[in-house]
């Protein structure tokens, strides 16, 4: 099923699971379900209390269709398409292998996520290949964002330490 949020082309999706007593069988990603093809597949670990993000390449933008296979993350999303209505508006949501939930984050859109267990296994279906020159990070505790991440422990890396403000973003880049 299909979730629409208000915003252009970003979809939550509630993924179909067939469960019995030796386990589950989940389908995470129909490619004729949400019309994108996905060249690029990488996964993540995180830690309790980690933030990664929030990350966007600015050239050759990726969209990028998120699952959680263990564990629970608490996902943001920030609108930075130029000429968008929803410009600047951050979406958040919570996905975890327990809701059955994924995330389709259209090109344009920064993205990050706070882990929430102790483990937590998530997997990214992207429409590009990485341009690590062209990637660049928004400060997940941007004032202006002004985002409630659900625990104020932080584990972040340096290069997020480092991240940059949405208005030096939107001086840098618009």
């Amino acid at each position: 099923m299909k979730i629409k949020p208000n915003f252009k082309d970003l979809f939550l999706i509630k993924n179909r699971s067939l469960k019995d007593n030796r386990g589950y069988f989940k389908e995470l990603i129909r490619e004729n379900v949400i019309n994108k093809k996905f060249p690029f597949l990488v996964m993540s670990f995180s830690k309790k209390n980690v933030i990664r993000g929030l990350h966007i390449q600015t050239i050759n933008s990726q969209g990028k269709f998120i699952s959680v296979l263990k564990g629970k993350i608490f996902d943001v999303v920030i609108d930075l398409r130029k000429n968008s209505k929803t410009f600047g508006r951050i979406y958040k949501c919570v996905l975890s292998e327990k809701n059955n939930t994924s995330i389709y984050v259209p090109p344009g859109f920064a993205h990050g996520f706070q882990a929430l267990e102790n483990e937590n296994y998530i997997v990214y279906s992207c429409t590009k290949y990485r341009n690590k020159k062209s990637e660049t990070t928004i400060k997940f505790d941007d004032k202006d964002l002004n985002i409630k991440w659900p625990s104020k422990k932080f584990i972040v890396s340096a290069k997020d330490k480092k991240g940059i403000s949405l208005s030096e973003f939107k001086k840098k880049y618009l």
